[in-house]
């Protein structure tokens, strides 16, 4: 499942609703005011849409696909929900729920100082949810190096790519269970001492599983922090902590840490490059009337 560039366009709505993007940002801008936590979850809902089964707004319908972890954690349908809504007062039936997250996730990165870049837009939504395929097709928390470029690289995406995208952690919290094997394991050498000292007092041996901790020192702002951190040995996830271990993407995460203009080009463009997974185009799938559920 590689990028594919079938018929989507930037201004593929701008005939049949020339208020969608417009219309999108405002709803999303509102509910990031009211929680600006929401915007991690709305990058990280796009993400896992478009790895799994392509960017076909399959996580959003109220099925298996969401309750499989790792998607059980996953946030901000709500806000998606209050897209939808508001874009089909104005444009019944003609813009999908796939476009909407796609969208989501862009102005997300915006509100919070980062990147913005033009959605290519014409995806149309799924019919059906692939919970089967979210294990094999998302990272897990406690992979390696290679098995992350490995996963990427499927997917038509190369350690820059990667590294790019996994600077999303700059926004955003993450629940004791999954740094617990960091912060307590007797062999981790990889990790700050400091850094682990002040997480042991947040998250316990036992206990205290969804306790969050946050993913850098800014974590409702976009920034370069992410990548900082890790130079210093200060990454928070196994999968974080390991694009600076002596690998290949060392190099690109050092980058990152001292030209943020840099990893903000490389996020904008590896989102578009991401949001290329096969798309449902043309007469495939269906422009579903709420994101939750089929249309009947």
């Amino acid at each position: 499942m590689k990028p594919s560039e079938a018929q989507l366009s930037p201004n593929f709505y701008a005939n049949s609703c020339p208020n969608a993007l417009s219309t999108i940002r405002t709803s999303i801008g509102t509910a990031l005011a009211k929680d600006p936590t929401l915007a991690a979850a709305l990058i990280r809902l796009e993400f896992h849409d478009c790895f799994v089964h392509g960017c076909d707004a399959s996580i959003l319908l109220d099925t298996t696909e969401k309750t499989v972890p790792p998607n059980v954690s996953t946030r901000g349908y709500e806000a998606v929900d209050a897209a939808k809504a508001a874009v089909e007062a104005v444009c019944p039936g003609v813009v999908s729920c796939a476009d909407v997250l796609a969208v989501a996730a862009r102005d997300a990165s915006a509100y919070t100082g980062g990147p913005s870049w033009d959605v290519k837009l014409g995806r149309r939504d799924s019919t059906s949810a692939y919970p089967d395929e979210v294990l094999t097709n998302l990272p897990y928390f406690k992979d390696d190096l290679q098995t992350l470029i490995d996963l990427f690289g499927r997917k038509g995406l190369g350690p820059r790519d990667m590294v790019a995208l996994s600077g999303a952690h700059t926004l955003g919290q993450a629940q004791c269970f999954t740094f617990r094997d960091r912060i307590h394991g007797g062999n981790v050498t990889d990790i700050d001492d400091g850094f682990a000292s002040d997480l042991r007092r947040q998250c316990p041996t036992v206990g205290g599983d969804s306790t969050l901790a946050a993913m850098d020192l800014t974590p409702d702002k976009f920034d370069n922090n992410y990548f900082r951190n890790i130079v210093q040995k200060k990454g928070l996830l196994k999968t974080d902590q390991v694009l600076f271990s002596g690998g290949l993407t060392d190099s690109i995460v050092v980058e990152y840490s001292r030209i943020p203009a840099n990893f903000n080009v490389d996020f904008a463009a590896a989102m578009i490059k991401m949001g290329d997974l096969q798309p449902l185009t043309g007469s495939a799938g269906q422009i579903r009337r709420t994101c939750g559920a089929v249309n009947n």
